[in-house]
């Protein structure tokens, strides 16, 4: 089993075999792709199939997990939290010097993000590693589901066209990526800012908001901003 300091509460298993299934994707994309017609061109006609494959990825004894290594020490965590009745996707940032993990977004009835930016984003997947997801392409669409940002650049969509065109089998990849990135998750899209050398943004559901009650502290704000920018 893998370990996640301080989230020591589920049967986390490496999620890595599940990279190579293109409807892997469009599952773990899901909360964007809101409405009948965006589905449709995301799965296709593998939706029993992606059903199939979501039952998978809900398992009770197994939590799939994915870990995006950075190279300020810090790594992300993808968590499939497969708790009866409490099924969603964590999204963790990590470092060796912490006593646990903190969670940036949830993707659940009860979300909470943004996590990131787009430059913050583009920023994470293209940083190498030997361990953990490599792909740049899986790391974008990964950590994808974080994403809030109401100033994406045009840059945006041809490259999260590419990430699908490379990983999935969807027949209009490039009208995917503007469904994403016109939903970005369940939350609204959030403006970010510099303030004393830390990103922050305004959404009303996020850690990185400090004028949110449960924000995160201003250090780990700060350590957060320099972890996912190097």
């Amino acid at each position: 089993m893998l370990e996640i300091a301080g989230y020591e509460n589920g049967p986390l298993v490496d999620g890595s075999r599940f990279l190579d299934l293109p409807l892997f994707w469009p599952c773990h994309l899901g909360s964007s792709l809101w409405g009948e017609e965006a589905q449709t061109v995301a799965f296709g006609p593998d939706w029993d199939d992606a059903q199939e494959l979501h039952k998978t990825l809900s398992s009770l004894d197994e939590w799939p997990t994915f870990t995006v290594h950075l190279h300020s020490g810090y790594a992300l965590h993808v968590v499939y939290r497969n708790v009866e009745g409490d099924h969603g996707v964590d999204y963790l940032l990590s470092h060796p010097d912490w006593t646990k993990a903190v969670t940036l977004a949830t993707d659940d009835g009860h979300f909470m993000g943004p996590g990131l930016s787009w430059p913050e984003l583009e920023a994470s997947a293209d940083q190498t590693s030997t361990s953990g997801v490599a792909n740049p392409h899986a790391r974008l669409l990964l950590l994808f589901p974080m994403l809030g940002d109401a100033d994406v650049p045009e840059a945006a969509a041809p490259r999260l066209a590419a990430a699908l065109t490379e990983l999935t089998i969807m027949e209009d990849p490039t009208e995917v990526a503007r469904v994403l990135l016109e939903n970005q998750g369940q939350w609204t899209p959030a403006s970010w800012r510099e303030a004393d050398g830390t990103w922050i943004c305004d959404g009303s559901h996020s850690f990185r908001n400090p004028e949110n009650h449960f924000a995160l502290p201003g250090p780990q704000l700060a350590g957060i901003a320099r972890a996912l920018r190097q």
